[in-house]
């Protein structure tokens, strides 16, 4: 129990009882733990408390802080777990639990005050809650079962007693590859495709349910339904990326209940559950799911069920992967909105073409009438060819069928929706086909496209004067939507696959778009489990994480995709502050650096794709052609070394920092002596290639002025066209808005007749394709090249964490207009609270409104030009409010200010 002060003075019960906060003090809200909202299976000892504070008044600041937990909300003004007192910091981000040990399940609720800078008290929060997960293998009595054969799915099912007084109750369960979990006849949980991929000999993760409402006196039963996802695939004369497996489906569950006497019980998984291969026939994540209505066992899920004829399941061997919990998970797959199929073509009675108007990530759910036997085949694609038939050349249909296919039991109406396939599509080809040859065929009354996708919270608006940029906008994100789910995949059709580069080349997009810090925390475990740990390649973090597959040369070994592991962990501390992924996975990045130290010759890596996807003159994108792998491959393992250097010296490791910095020097000059030309260019003068040098820092002072030039030069020289590619592109956009040519930018993109993203706008693409040019032999929902959001965000609205103080702490304003631009605005939900920035022209002049959230601060660079000045609501900034001026630096004013709502104006 909780250590208490058995005598408190009179002044502090004063200080923690009587005194009324003021009426303009601080409010809390946005409580998370392990930035979560009231998580379960939290599976930490030591879990952390984030909150956030807001306040109408400029300037307000916490500087103390008091967290209570309690095993119930009754307790949290007595807390019988942890009081921290008030402590004098202005810390409220990733505070860790001091409080009793906590057990496994233990419900534990918990809330927060603060002080703001005068000293005053805020009222305590609502309060929050989580639940632990297991903390320890051995608090697992369940053992793994299977199904005595091997089958398509798998239904297993048990009965079991609840006793007068239940007070709580929680399963916890994983099922691989995907599991539905369902309770007395109705599924539990919103989640679809759980648990996460990962490296199943590795890690596999498990959920946590509270079921409580699911469960009555008497009789219960619970039921999984169980499919392959990730886990097992195979071709069975239907497309599939690749073949293998990590053994047959399995399943784990524990349920624990809790009584109001204090007493506990366990169900757990074991050979007296039994198993039935059920109505599903195939199923595979890439080629499909079939379903035979006609062979699911009715009521097989409810109390009362004869199971007697059904086998008994077959306990395994616990498999090598670890089981964990929350704190190692993705956010929740689940159903995010629908969209009605309308159809657009009918070649027949038994074939018609439907169109969801969008190309997203979909399951479908339908509807359909008809004689029992008959069946449904739905057929997904991209695009349609010329004659209005579906194409699936870009989602791999050359390799093989996939498809939703649905039997039905009854003449009657029936609704289905598929529990193990997704696919990102925008057509589905309808194949009616009858009981009996001649028969009736049936009907497809209804289909509606379920998008799926993660759970993760959207954190970012954006919107501007030109509905182009708007649009653009709207084609990558449907494209990041689609491709956020237990990993950032590449698309959601043919592959499905976590390819690295992604992570760090469009982290920052996605971050401003999504709330999407436990997708990283998560794929920075699965890079962890997919790194080779012996043989000629020990250290090497393949191209993919999870890697199911091995591909060849360096489409499992290229130094861009890999420099994820590295640059993954700083990007999440710019951005949230946190360096626990820095402490976690520090040797796994040590060894990675050593891995690419062992391969490169007198400094140069040349195991690397280059700028993969660029423009030249090849018919279609596809491999490097403007810039050769080593260019960019040695131009990673630089800034790998130089991210090591700087996270070694956070850590307080100054000999590691000292040994980085020296590697990364001497990578830098053995790039410089291999690369650099005689007028100031870098490599083959690419874009991607001068960009790099100007990013990274790889290009000498005294080089800077030309390769810029050259730089703009390019671009303006093609019609304002890029040639970058997937890995180029980012350092396009940054060098060009860094060296203070965003208008290249906005003309570059603000255009529809080259290759780019007006270019498949103007095409019919509703989510962002994988080549600039749109062309129909790759995919039409693809992220790769979507780092213009981040541009939309961080240069042309303006607004970044302060490198040196992260996690939004301090927050850079810099708004540049360009063009014919007349307005652009941005919101972003940050781990500090919500920052909003619009900028707008007002004749000559400009006007800027800015909202920095309470407790942090900010820095304004605002575009002045000669003879103009800068005001605050009507008065001069150097009399306003919450605002210091500091000069002007470079055809801008400088200006601090606290948090707060400013609107500044320039005349």
């Amino acid at each position: 129990m909780l250590n208490r002060i058995a005598v408190r003075s009179f002044a502090c019960l004063l200080l923690a009882v009587s005194v009324a906060p003021a009426a303009d003090t601080l409010d809390i809200e946005g409580l998370r733990c392990e930035y979560s909202v009231d998580p379960l299976g939290i599976d930490s000892a030591r879990p952390r408390l984030s909150w956030r504070i807001e306040s109408d008044r400029r300037g307000a600041k916490q500087s103390a802080y008091q967290i209570v937990a309690a095993t119930s909300p009754d307790r949290l003004d007595d807390p019988d777990l942890w009081d921290s007192g008030k402590t004098d910091s202005d810390q409220t981000l990733l505070v860790p639990y001091a409080g009793d040990d906590l057990e496994s399940s233990q419900q534990v609720f918990w809330r927060v005050r603060s002080w703001d800078e005068r000293g005053e008290p805020s009222d305590w929060s609502e309060p929050a809650r989580f639940t632990m997960g297991l903390l320890d293998e051995d608090d697992w009595s369940a053992e793994w079962i299977v199904a005595p054969w091997q089958t398509e799915s798998v239904l297993l099912r048990k009965s079991f007693e609840v006793r007068d007084g239940l007070q709580r109750a929680v399963v916890h369960v994983c099922g691989l590859g995907h599991f539905e979990m369902r309770l007395n006849g109705r599924k539990s949980g919103d989640e679809l495709l759980a648990p996460g991929w990962t490296k199943y000999n590795r890690t596999c993760l498990y959920q946590t349910h509270d079921v409580t409402d699911l469960l009555r006196n008497g009789d219960n039963a619970i039921g999984l339904v169980l499919g392959d996802g990730m886990y097992h695939t195979e071709r069975r004369n239907r497309f599939s990326k690749f073949q293998g497996t990590f053994g047959p489906q399995r399943a784990i569950v524990q349920v624990e209940l809790f009584y109001d006497d204090g007493s506990r019980e366990r169900v757990v998984s074991d050979p007296t559950w039994r198993c039935d291969p059920g109505p599903i026939t195939y199923n595979d994540v890439f080629g499909g799911e079939d379903y035979d209505a006609r062979l699911l066992p009715e009521g097989w899920d409810t109390p009362g069920f004869d199971d007697s004829d059904w086998p008994h399941a077959v306990e395994l061997v616990r498999p090598k992967g670890e089981l964990r919990g929350h704190t190692a998970s993705a956010p929740a797959i689940a159903a995010i909105e629908s969209m009605p199929a309308r159809e657009v073509s009918s070649s027949s009675d038994s074939r018609s073409v439907l169109d969801f108007g969008q190309n997203a990530s979909f399951m479908p759910r339908i509807t359909v009438t008809g004689p029992a036997g008959s069946t449904v085949r739905l057929t997904h694609a991209e695009v349609l060819d010329g004659e209005g038939r579906i194409d699936r050349s870009t989602c791999g249909g050359n390799r093989g069928p996939a498809y939703w296919q649905y039997t039905k039991a009854t003449d009657g109406e029936e609704t289905w929706f598929p529990r193990f396939f997704y696919a990102g599509c925008r057509y589905l080809q309808a194949d009616l086909f009858p009981a009996e040859p001649d028969g009736e065929l049936p009907t497809l009354e209804h289909v509606d496209g379920v998008v799926v996708h993660t759970t993760a919270e959207p954190a970012g608006e954006f919107a501007c004067s030109n509905d182009l940029l708007n649009r653009i906008r709207t084609l990558v994100r449907w494209a990041q939507r689609s491709n956020l789910v237990s990993v950032l995949t590449d698309c959601p059709h043919r592959e499905k696959l976590g390819w690295l580069e992604q992570y760090h080349l469009n982290g920052p997009g996605v971050r401003y778009e999504f709330d999407a810090h436990r997708l990283f925390i998560k794929g920075m475990r699965d890079m962890a489990d997919s790194q080779l740990d012996s043989g000629a390649k020990e250290g090497l973090v393949p191209n993919i994480a999870p890697e199911y597959v091995e591909f060849p040369g360096t489409f499992r070994a290229a130094a861009e995709w890999g420099a994820a592991v590295v640059l993954v962990p700083w990007q999440h501390y710019q951005t949230t502050g946190d360096t626990e992924l820095f402490d976690e996975y520090y040797p796994v990045m040590e060894r990675y650096l050593a891995y690419l130290t062992s391969i490169a010759e007198d400094g140069i890596v040349d195991e690397g794709l280059g700028d993969w996807y660029d423009l030249g003159p090849a018919d279609r994108p596809g491999h490097a052609q403007l810039t050769p792998p080593p260019v960019t491959a040695t131009a990673f393992y630089y800034l790998c070394a130089q991210r090591m250097a700087q996270i070694a010296a956070l850590l307080d490791n100054p000999d590691d920092a000292a040994k980085y910095r020296q590697l990364a020097h001497s990578i830098r000059d053995a790039w410089r002596r291999e690369y650099r030309n005689d007028d100031g260019t870098y490599a083959t003068g690419s874009q991607c290639s001068n960009a790099i040098a100007l990013v990274m820092g790889l290009a000498e002072d005294r080089d800077r002025p030309a390769a810029l030039a050259a730089l703009v030069d390019d671009v303006r020289s093609r019609g304002d066209a890029m040639t970058a590619g997937d890995v180029g592109f980012r350092y396009l956009l940054q060098a060009l808005a860094e060296g203070g040519h965003s208008d290249v930018v906005y003309d570059m993109i603000n255009q529809t007749e080259r290759p780019g993203y007006g270019y498949q706008l103007e095409r019919g693409a509703t989510s962002l394709t994988e080549a600039w040019d749109a062309n129909h032999n790759a995919s039409h929902n693809h992220f790769m090249l979507g780092h213009i959001t981040e541009w939309f965000y961080k240069d042309l609205v303006g607004i970044a964490p302060d490198p040196a103080h992260p996690g939004y702490k301090h927050i850079l304003i810099r708004p540049t207009p360009v063009g014919d631009l007349e307005w652009a605005e941005a919101t972003h939900h940050t781990v500090r609270g919500q920052i909003r920035v619009r900028w707008q022209r007002e004749g000559e002049g400009l006007r800027l409104d800015v909202s920095v959230p309470a407790n942090t601060t900010a820095t304004v660079h605002l575009p002045v030009e000669e003879g103009q000045e800068v005001t605050e609501s009507g008065e001069q900034v150097d009399e306003a409010e919450g605002v210091a001026a500091e000069g002007r630096q470079n055809g801008r004013a400088v200006l601090q200010i606290e948090s707060g709502e400013y609107e500044f104006a320039v005349e």
